[in-house]
């Protein structure tokens, strides 16, 4: 049988990756730490974010206008690198475009289940996730002879998003949501929103070691090796990837604070462009 060749042209297109927001970048710096040589196209929907306090049917068309147009910059792959969106629309994007490579991700209960010594682990997640019928179902899969506290308090999505992750407001909410879970004895906190890992610091300072931060980030990486390996559409290339963003919120905000959020010293030198938060869904599988 003669073996299936994949075109050097598919396998050098780039991965594309869609957030509500700037979230994702915790995702993006993963991918970018596994695999240095792909080239990746990143959409933050910071225009329509937070997707948490929407219906799962204005998610998923949200997520999939998004994929539609990392679709239309010739994307090869898709992560949607957020929890919120991914429960609302994996399933769908995977039907509606089967043979495309697609990573989703849930929030690390798996992990948190079997780490915890107490029992009892929390998730801090947004308000659709906290309900998604698909954290259920993990907990029920995996977590189910453990304790799981779910906290959902609004408010923290924006703050990434406005470069406010460290206020003392942030600190405060922040302190509601993950005090209770201490004072029933959790163990082990996850963050359900790819949002959360740019609150490590300020949740780090409030915990002092008294929980296990666990969130995803590493784990879709490492399923984005896989995926695209089986499909044979590894960039061949030797050089670094680049990273090309997209925004369809206010893009000079946007530029500041995913230049911040990437350590990046001259937001200016950030491969930045704005995209209209209302889009279409024209793009068909070729």
């Amino acid at each position: 049988m003669r073996k299936l060749e994949i075109p050097v042209e598919r396998k050098a297109r780039p991965i594309g990756v869609l957030d509500s927001g700037v979230g994702g970048l915790s995702v993006i710096e993963e991918i970018r730490r596994q695999l240095p040589h792909e080239d990746i196209l990143y959409f933050a929907d910071s225009g329509n974010c937070p997707y948490g306090v929407r219906p799962p049917s204005e998610i998923r068309e949200l997520a999939e206008s998004a994929a539609v147009f990392l679709l239309e910059q010739n994307a090869k792959a898709l992560v949607i690198a957020c929890n919120t969106a991914s429960t609302a629309a994996v399933a769908y994007l995977r039907q509606k475009w089967p043979g495309l490579p697609i990573v989703g991700m849930v929030p690390a209960v798996k992990p948190a289940a079997r780490m915890t010594t107490s029992g009892i682990i929390g998730v801090l997640a947004t308000e659709a996730t906290g309900k998604a019928p698909v954290l259920l179902d993990v907990i029920d899969r995996f977590a189910s002879d453990v304790k799981v506290l779910i906290a959902a308090p609004p408010g923290l999505v924006e703050a990434v998003e406005d470069g406010q992750a460290g206020t003392p407001e942030t600190v405060a909410i922040l302190k509601k949501a993950v005090e209770p879970m201490l004072e029933q004895g959790a163990d082990a906190l996850v963050l359900g929103c790819t949002h959360f890992p740019f609150l490590r610091p300020a949740l780090e300072a409030i915990l002092q070691g008294r929980l296990h931060i666990i969130d995803s980030g590493e784990a879709v990486a490492r399923q984005t090796v896989r995926v695209l390996e089986t499909a044979k559409l590894l960039n061949p290339q030797t050089a670094p990837g680049h990273l090309k963003c997209y925004t369809s919120g206010d893009p000079e905000l946007s530029r500041v604070v995913i230049a911040n959020l990437l350590k990046l010293p001259d937001p200016a030198a950030l491969d930045l462009e704005y995209v209209a938060a209302e889009r279409n869904f024209s793009w068909s599988k070729k």
